[in-house]
């Protein structure tokens, strides 16, 4: 949408110790084997997207409002997340392509907690993503790199997932609501 100013998602965030001593460090020696020229993300900007709710030209309270009644029903225990694979996403124009840690079975359990919430989405009038390939983003490049493993892979329990607006184009994402996965 032309004009968006911001975004909302539902996202899983690693914790401080997983993004700064075992994504940051894996990015850096990633982005300098594959001779990537990309910035890499800010620590506490790596995430894992589980549902995108828009791109929106000022924040539409009643969406936050349902997408927090949602979050708010849902009951789930907390998972653990295992990367062991990076590779680029091409978008196909030959620029600002995503380069991503990805998992196996190892993304198993997401998988299932993506298709959970956007249940509990639709049950209160939302419209959950129907695609969902579960991955974090370390950098864009306009260099597309074929799928490579990684080792050791990351890995990092889910203890709660977050309702995000993110500040398109200034790089901000800011927590609007948290929810506890709970054994």
């Amino acid at each position: 949408m032309t004009g968006s100013t911001d975004r909302l998602f539902f996202a899983l965030y690693p914790d401080r110790d997983t993004a700064e001593q075992q994504i940051a460090p894996l990015a850096l020696r990633l982005r300098s084997a594959q001779r990537l020229h990309g910035k890499i993300l800010a620590t506490e900007r790596f995430h894992l997207t589980l549902h995108h709710l828009g791109d929106f030209a000022g924040l539409p309270q009643p969406l936050v409002q349902a997408a927090c009644m949602a979050a708010a029903s849902l009951r789930y225990r907390p998972f653990e997340l295992v990367f062991d694979h990076a590779a680029s996403f091409d978008n196909k124009r030959g620029r600002n392509n995503a380069f991503v840690l990805q998992g196996g079975e190892g993304v198993a359990a997401v998988v299932d907690f993506q298709s959970a919430l956007g249940e509990a989405m639709k049950k209160v009038g939302l419209k959950p993503d129907a695609r969902f390939t579960p991955h974090v983003t370390l950098l864009y490049d306009d260099r597309v790199v074929p799928v490579q493993p990684v080792t050791p892979p990351v890995r990092w329990t889910a203890h709660e997932f977050v309702l995000v607006h993110s500040l398109i184009g200034r790089g901000v994402h800011v927590p609007l609501g948290r929810w506890p996965l709970k054994p």
